[in-house]
């Protein structure tokens, strides 16, 4: 038997003690090694915001793929910063990926950028395709296609993946869509869920698979990662409702009256799809009611 250690990748990563890029270190830390540009590391913090710190923790790296999912991602909070430049939100959405681009470029290095479905402005019916114009109509969305388009125009290799409403099999101290619902389900505090808005879910074990694809083959492009299906806030909730045989009612709610109250913009559709990549892609995604049974209560 051979007792020599398998001698693992090295992958340059942001963002990897988050909601999605922790279960990517759960489900592949035995086939990579993290070099993690996180201002929270114990022992070599980095703040993706400072240029010169990014480009001394990416040259000394043996990396040769940086996986950025670092982001601002409260879209309400975003909203607080709308046209702001000096606010944290472009500082780390916009110029904190712009840093990374830069020492990519220097380093030869193949960016993955995670995005987000909020790069569209939800008009439409349909799901939407990669070759759709973004139209962001809210400061977070905003920031995420600037962060795009500064990628875009590099002379980079580089991919962008973009996501909505991840949620992922496991509780996480950052909670998801599924196990808020799961968790109002259980303690009688859901409040009603919309039978009118639409969006389209990102199953975050899959997507780990899906990181894990773009590392070992480097495509090329933007792809939408999702799983490609689009549903209602209220259906979505049923569905793990019964899925899980959970006691409690879900109420439902309406778009429209929301919106009344609301002082940002919000999108009525941004589902996603996901013919590009499924069709890249060397193993199937799970559907989403496949994806909701693997849920922990």
């Amino acid at each position: 038997m051979n007792n020599q250690s398998i001698i693992k990748q090295t992958i340059v990563g942001t963002g990897l003690n988050g909601l999605v890029g922790s279960k990517f270190v759960q489900l592949f830390g035995n086939q990579y090694q993290f070099d993690s540009l996180d201002l929270r590391h114990p022992t070599n913090p980095i703040d993706i915001t400072d240029e010169n710190a990014v480009n001394q923790a990416i040259s000394k790296s043996s990396a040769k793929v940086v996986v950025h999912l670092a982001a601002f991602t409260n879209v309400s909070a975003a909203w607080e910063q709308r046209a702001d430049k000096t606010g944290l939100v472009y500082q780390v959405n916009v110029n904190g990926t712009k840093n990374i681009i830069r020492a990519c470029e220097v380093y030869g290095k193949y960016l993955i950028h995670i995005s987000t479905s909020y790069v569209f402005d939800g008009t439409n019916d349909s799901l939407y395709l990669e070759t759709d114009t973004p139209k962001p109509i809210e400061w977070y969305g905003e920031t995420k296609w600037l962060a795009e388009e500064a990628i875009i125009n590099s002379k980079l290799n580089w991919s962008i993946l973009r996501i909505d409403q991840p949620f992922r099999s496991d509780p996480f101290e950052k909670i998801d869509l599924a196990h808020q619902i799961i968790s109002g389900l259980k303690d009688n505090s859901l409040k009603p869920l919309f039978n009118n808005h639409f969006f389209g879910p990102t199953f975050i074990d899959d997507f780990a698979k899906i990181i894990d694809y773009f590392i070992k083959h480097q495509p090329q492009g933007i792809y939408h990662a999702t799983s490609g299906e689009k549903w209602t806030d209220y259906d979505f909730g049923q569905l793990i409702k019964n899925a899980h045989n959970l006691s409690g009612q879900i109420k439902v709610g309406d778009l429209n009256q929301y919106l009344q109250s609301l002082d940002r913009p919000y999108q009525r559709n941004t589902a996603l799809n996901n013919q590009k990549i499924s069709s890249l892609l060397n193993f199937k995604l799970h559907t989403i009611k496949e994806a909701v049974k693997q849920i922990i209560c």
